[in-house]
């Protein structure tokens, strides 16, 4: 009877061990003495396997990996031309595009068409707008009184002409000439004089193109030299970048707008005078495939990546391969495993809107990701 009841007792401690020595056996929503959940799986593992681990490397499983298409390659290392980024920002080509602008003030009115809009196609000469002149009420007293002088001496002079004409052959022939030209300039001075009470200015576009702005309403008060409208060729655009070097106009060669694909540039020069401190460069953008409309607006900034004459050792990749990490730092993501990727701190200097050669950080053994980078560094 006793050896039955120490058996029992015995059974009771190793249940009880056992329940406390594992957590698969805690009922749902049991505490530990911490307040950690028992029944809750480990932290170090996910639904769908992916982790951020201690060290700063990352797991993706094999599934995962094709759902993300993951793409990496052996990096090898090679000699590229030496590049430099340069601000800029898009310009109008003064040969494709112009500014309209009202000479005297006045108020607005629409052409035959209506009043155009930014993104509307023009042809050049067609007429956008009217400016409706309007002199100050002493000023326009001052016409209208000269109009009527005008208008009398006139009349006076008609019935002068006719008089002597009607006595040609009895008055000298210089006498009916004077008279004719008195008339006529009396005449032309009326008509100029009224023209100019009602004239209005008629603003007209100075190329073929696209309005790029458009800054005018019906009724709208303008002042003299107001800037209405901009027209420009979307093909025809050129961008300009600026530098505090002097001598790299004469190392630059080819040159892309960095995030921008489809647009290569062409350098038109550089100015011989600095301004606020730096040296512009002219550059030429035009579309890799003939006839095919460009990314770009007018003031619009961007980064110009120039190859310079210089070579540079390292390894060449494209540009979405780098990414930044918490720190802002550009890193690279190297295999390590079949389901382990390793963040690598690099330095790059870029080749062109698509490709960038890594200088320091990699080595030739590595095995880089090229594709989908941008989705591991967001696993956390």
């Amino acid at each position: 009877m006793i050896r039955s009841r120490r058996s029992i007792a015995a059974g009771i401690a190793v249940a009880l061990n056992l329940a406390a020595s594992s957590g698969a056996f805690a009922s749902p929503g049991a505490h530990g003495p911490n307040g950690e959940h028992l029944d809750a799986p480990g932290s170090g593992s996910t639904a769908s396997g992916l982790a951020r681990l201690p060290d700063g490397s990352v797991q993706v499983p094999m599934l995962a990996q094709r759902r993300m298409a993951i793409r990496t390659m052996l990096a090898s290392e090679s000699d590229a031309n030496a590049t430099v980024e340069l601000p800029g920002r898009v310009v109008i080509d003064p040969n494709a595009g112009g500014r309209v602008q009202a000479v005297h003030g006045g108020r607005v009115e629409p052409g035959p068409a209506g009043l155009p809009v930014a993104g509307q196609a023009v042809k050049r000469g067609e007429v956008l707008a009217y400016v409706q002149h309007h002199a100050e009420p002493y000023a326009l007293a001052n016409q209208q009184a000269q109009l009527a002088e005008l208008r009398s001496n006139r009349e006076l002079a008609a019935q002068r002409l006719q008089r002597l004409q009607s006595l040609e052959g009895t008055v000298p022939r210089k006498d009916i000439d004077a008279a004719r030209a008195e008339f006529q300039s009396l005449s032309a001075r009326e008509k100029s004089i009224g023209a100019s009470l009602g004239s209005r200015e008629t603003l007209t576009a100075p190329v073929s193109g696209v309005i790029a702005r458009a800054d005018a309403v019906a009724g709208q008060v303008v002042d003299a030299r107001e800037v209405l409208f901009e027209v420009v060729d979307p093909s025809r655009v050129l961008v300009e970048a600026t530098t505090a070097d002097s001598a790299l106009p004469a190392r630059v060669g080819d040159a892309s707008l960095q995030g921008v694909a489809g647009v290569r540039l062409k350098l038109l020069g550089a100015a011989r005078s600095l301004r606020d401190g730096v040296l512009p460069l002219t550059f030429r953008a035009q579309p890799e495939k003939a006839g095919t409309a460009m990314p770009l607006a007018v003031g619009q900034p961007v980064t110009v990546v120039a190859a310079l004459d210089e070579r540079v050792k390292g390894f060449v990749l494209p540009a979405q391969a780098v990414v930044r990490n918490s720190a802002n730092e550009p890193v690279v993501w190297i295999k390590s495993g079949a389901e382990r990727y390793v963040p690598q701190p690099v330095r790059y200097r870029s080749l062109d809107a698509a490709t960038v050669v890594v200088v320091q950080g990699l080595g030739a053994d590595n095995r880089v990701v090229v594709q989908g980078a941008p989705l591991i560094a967001q696993i956390r």
